[in-house]
């Protein structure tokens, strides 16, 4: 039998020996004391075949740590006479499982034996603590108040990024050359954003987002697909980039299942890339690809001044005035057909506080130097989103700040409630003279659902209801959204949080020109006179 045994525990052992040494599992049979009585072949390669028959289970594995679930194994099986498993950690960065299984000795014999299985799961352990890691990176890349955030120019931000995905490439990937592009959607071109140890040219080269003649990177962009060349030179789709590499791996940036841009890493030596490495840069990919979203590099240029400005605007005056609002037309349906002087005195409130909040923006607008502002803010089809007037409904007021921040950034006119209640108070006051072109609601509101509200804006509205629903990602236990677009709801009038700017404007815009189009029930009535 090979593997060590100790002569006086053999009769059990002596026909089952040879299966036990060609486990993958180290097995060792224990003692009440914890002194190793067998060990398997396998157990003792784990020690580089020392001697290890006749020491202390924790001598020999030299006193590891035990980090749970069960902190005291031996004692538990022995007490119950059923397994116990946990898991220690065997130096500074390897790890085994123990699964401990008392076993059955003759009655009056007075031995107890536990059978110990070993089993090595540092991969598994350093695997998760890996993903662990990079979820962490991709937290602290972005670990910043927005205040701090709209201090920074767009260089600054640059930087910042720059900085933490160099630090965490190298530090926690291991990966010291390596070039990030994002995706320009109208082109179609992949423009260069950060890059470590590339060659100049390389940069300089033009590459489109399709899957021939754009090499690697314009392959993934295209098809969304992460690729592994484990040889350059027997690969035809690399592209030359770093002087002497021999083997890269390339992972699409993706945001809300879209594709963004591409991460490029690569290596002097062949095959220097495995499956493991193209899961691991794809979740670090997700994280820069939020990373980048969260700072809003995706589309700012040299925004600082106007960010700053309009920011500030919005602070000073966008949540008191929703108060006056919301206070003014609760007061108002009060004295509705009872006080017509108090009603049009708080008409007028109504009229003066939106005016206030109007001319505020244009002067702040007015004081930005057309160079500073974005260039998608210059793009002539913004003029669409001019003077639309939105409502956002939600119970938390950072979203209905995130709201006036963004949407009047494109002209839009931005009012906010906190409750399904002020919305519909909103709507009834608005409805004559200043109607809303498009209501945003959170399904779930302090004192009702999405679905509950748009049954009691319905009536307020002639024609279609310019609704749209928001919701986080999850389970919508009021089963709102199957609701709402049993009632009518648009179908594209739906926008799961966070979203892009992007997403937005072209909802909001769906909805505009669905309201603006005549109803099927309308269409059929002036078929009807026409006949």
């Amino acid at each position: 039998m090979t593997g060590n045994l100790d002569e006086k525990n053999t009769d059990a052992f002596d026909f089952r020996g040879q299966i036990l040494d060609d486990l993958m599992d180290g097995v060792v049979l224990l003692d009440q004391e914890n002194v190793i009585r067998w060990a398997n072949l396998r157990f003792q390669q784990m020690h580089e075949g020392t001697q290890v028959v006749g020491k202390n289970f924790f001598e020999v594995l030299t006193h590891p740590e035990i980090i749970g679930p069960d902190f005291c194994p031996f004692s538990t099986a022995l007490a119950t006479g059923q397994s116990s498993m946990t898991k220690l950690r065997v130096f500074e960065k390897h790890y085994c499982q123990l699964q401990v299984t008392p076993l059955r000795t003759p009655a009056g014999s007075g031995k107890k034996r536990l059978v110990v299985i070993v089993r090595d799961i540092t991969i598994e352990v350093q695997q998760q603590q890996k993903m662990e890691a990079i979820h962490q990176a991709g937290v602290n890349m972005t670990d910043l108040k927005p205040e701090e955030v709209f201090d920074l120019t767009v260089e600054d931000r640059i930087e910042l990024l720059n900085s933490n995905i160099m630090h965490y490439t190298r530090d926690l990937l291991d990966y010291d050359v390596f070039e990030i592009r994002l995706l320009e959607e109208r082109t179609g071109r992949l423009v260069p954003l950060l890059s470590s140890k590339m060659e100049p040219d390389v940069l300089e080269r033009p590459l489109f987002a399709e899957a021939q003649g754009f090499g690697i990177t314009g392959f993934v962009a295209a098809t969304g697909q992460s690729y592994l060349c484990e040889d350059i030179q027997e690969d035809s789709l690399y592209l030359p980039g770093f002087a002497g590499a021999r083997s890269s791996l390339t992972v699409p940036l993706v945001l809300h299942d879209a594709v963004i841009g591409t991460f490029n890493v690569e290596s002097p030596e062949p095959h220097a890339f495995t499956q493991d490495d193209l899961v691991f840069l794809e979740i670090f990919a997700r994280e820069v690809a939020s990373a980048l979203n969260s700072l809003e590099l995706l589309t700012a240029q040299s925004a600082g001044m106007v960010i700053k400005s309009i920011e500030e605007i919005h602070r000073a005056v966008a949540r008191p005035i929703d108060d006056i609002l919301n206070d003014a037309v609760h007061v108002l349906e009060a004295y509705l057909g009872h006080e017509p002087e108090v009603e049009q005195r708080l008409r007028r409130i109504l009229r003066v506080a939106r005016d206030i909040r109007h001319l505020i923006q244009e002067v702040g607008k007015g004081m930005t130097p057309e160079e500073a502002v974005p260039a998608v803010l210059q793009n002539a089809d913004v003029e669409r989103f001019r003077n639309v007037r939105v409502l956002v409904v939600d119970g938390d007021a950072d979203i209905l700040d995130s709201a006036h921040h963004t949407l009047e950034r494109f002209g839009c006119i931005v009012e906010g409630a906190r409750t399904g209640g002020q919305a519909q108070l909103l709507v009834r006051a608005s409805s004559v003279d200043a109607p809303y072109d498009a209501i945003i609601t959170d399904i779930r509101l302090p004192d009702m659902t999405g679905h509950e509200l748009m049954l009691r804006l319905q009536p307020l509205f002639p024609g279609r209801l310019p609704l749209i629903l928001m919701q986080g990602f999850g389970y919508d236990p009021g089963h709102s959204l199957v609701k709402a677009r049993q009632e009518g709801l648009h179908p594209k009038a739906v926008l799961y949080k966070p979203f892009r700017v992007e997403q937005l404007l072209e909802v909001i815009e769906t909805i505009l020109s669905w309201c603006q189009e005549s109803p099927p029930e309308e269409l059929q009535q002036e078929d009807a006179l026409k006949e």
